[in-house]
């Protein structure tokens, strides 16, 4: 049975509270530029620290707050038609992740996430045209959605269809932050009304991460007007590859130990 979220709380000290803001304050900056990885930081010492539920229920707000905040100060880069399929391939996947309810065990999840860039940049230009038209984001939207319902975070694949399309970098983070503010929503309805225990995070948490994610994506602001898009997509490419690299490595030793 998971602890109430005011037991949780109660011993955290100001260090502590300090130590949880200025990591907020990095992932977003992180996000802000790049328009990934923070998320997967952020979640993961999240984890460590509280139960499932409330975890997640702080990861939405604070995920929310940082690309709510990223797509408003970007909103004339935003692709609507981009954001607008990847709405609907989240909606599709919820319904149907409501009705069949399958849960892989971690190490498949991981392997999954990881495994989900390098099949999309295996597919031949022909077959997977780097257009990232609305079918192209419907049906990647729709598995990012149920990969965030299984491990909190979409992973590096919807970063991937990104990167492969034409689009320029400040069109990629403000149309992606707008397409993530939709899906952690969703995440936020999932583990807090529909698991009892996540709606207990105490409201000045959630105002600290709200504020950290604020600020650390303006700062992010200020960094991505810096880099070209060559510089960016190199950067991004880099991540996403450490980043499915660990989830492949983590998944591979969930299931030999």
């Amino acid at each position: 049975m998971c602890r109430p979220a005011a037991r949780i709380f109660a011993p955290m000290t100001a260090a502590l509270a300090a130590s949880l803001s200025l990591l907020m304050i990095f992932t977003a900056l992180l996000s802000g530029v790049f328009g990934m990885a923070g998320g997967l930081i952020l979640v993961g010492v999240l984890l460590v620290l509280m139960p499932l539920p409330q975890a997640m229920v702080l990861h939405a707000v604070t995920q929310m707050a940082s690309n709510g905040w990223r797509a408003l100060l970007w909103r004339q880069h935003i692709v609507w038609r981009t954001a607008f399929a990847s709405f609907a391939g989240s909606l599709v996947s919820l319904a149907l992740w409501s009705i069949w309810l399958y849960v892989p065990d971690k190490a498949m999840a991981l392997l999954l996430l990881g495994a989900s860039p390098f099949v999309v940049r295996a597919i031949p230009d022909r077959v997977l045209p780097r257009t990232l038209g609305p079918s192209q984001m419907l049906a990647g939207s729709a598995v990012c959605m149920m990969l965030m319902l299984v491990a909190g975070v979409t992973g590096p694949l919807l970063d991937t269809l990104f990167l492969r399309s034409p689009l320029g970098r400040k069109q990629i983070v403000a149309t992606k932050a707008a397409c993530q503010v939709f899906s952690h929503g969703l995440k936020l309805v999932y583990f807090g009304a529909l698991i009892d225990q996540g709606g207990s995070v105490a409201a000045w948490m959630l105002a600290i991460a709200v504020a950290s994610s604020m600020l650390g994506t303006s700062l992010g602001k200020f960094l991505l007007e810096r880099l070209s898009d060559t510089q960016f997509r190199a950067w991004s490419n880099r991540i996403i590859t450490a980043i499915a690299a660990y989830y492949i490595g983590y998944g591979v030793v969930l299931m030999v130990v």
